[in-house]
């Protein structure tokens, strides 16, 4: 099965919210550089894109999830679909998850080779679109973020391309073990020392970990889930 590649341009989410979430389908071969599909937007530099935040997987999976997850709680009905692209990712496809793939597996797509570089740091945007004020938070929770690539070699990439795993690293550092480490799990020295001296997490991620290592005091989340000081 092809996987369905996505990239998307600044555009308001809301009145007072620019975003590039609302990805498209590519339509012709594009080239994948060092910082993602050409063409493909982030409004927030210093928190979207870059070199190791190039590629957003999301697993077409979660979206029936998502969709049981409304009717269990009686939301109204969500202001984006759950459809492949509703999270701003970059590619969906079936058969991976949090659990199976590592930080490091090598994956290709086209011509190009990706690395899986961190999971995602769910925002506020998903709240705003999806209209409900915890989406950023149940995504963290959840373990239901996806992960990040970074491109180890630039390439073409085109319509009907298939993300392929090439390598899977020894690790034992899951996508989704590296986010309940940080998020959502008690202070544990092992799994942040883990993230710390890890070879593949991106810098960000590794940071993260010393400065929870040091301060021994969780992260403030309020700011980027919620948009709050």
């Amino acid at each position: 099965m092809s996987s369905l590649i996505f990239t998307g341009t600044i555009a308001p989410l809301d009145p007072d919210t620019d975003s590039a979430i609302n990805k498209q389908p590519i339509s012709a071969p594009l080239l994948c550089g060092p910082e993602g599909l050409v063409g493909d937007q982030q409004q927030d530099r210093r928190h979207h894109g870059g070199t190791e935040r190039a590629l957003h997987y999301y697993p077409r999976e979660h979206y029936s999830y998502w969709e049981e997850f409304w009717l269990a709680m009686a939301l109204p009905e969500p202001t984006t679909p759950f459809r492949p692209a509703a999270f701003g990712e970059n590619i969906s496809d079936t058969g991976l998850n949090e659990e199976q793939v590592n930080v490091g597996d090598t994956f290709t797509l086209g011509e190009a080779v990706l690395q899986v570089s961190q999971p995602r740091s769910p925002c506020y945007k998903l709240n705003i679109r999806f209209g409900y004020a915890q989406m950023s938070l149940m995504m963290q929770t959840s373990g239901r973020t996806g992960w990040l690539f970074r491109v180890l070699q630039p390439g073409t990439v085109k319509p009907g391309d298939s993300l392929s795993r090439q390598e899977i690293v020894s690790s034992g550092l899951s996508v989704r073990r590296c986010l309940d480490i940080l998020y959502n799990r008690p202070f544990s020295r092992d799994g942040l020392l883990l993230l710390a001296n890890h070879e593949s997490l991106s810098a960000n991620w590794k940071q993260h970990a010393l400065t929870r290592l040091e301060s021994g005091q969780p992260e403030r989340w309020t700011r980027r889930l919620l948009r709050q000081p």
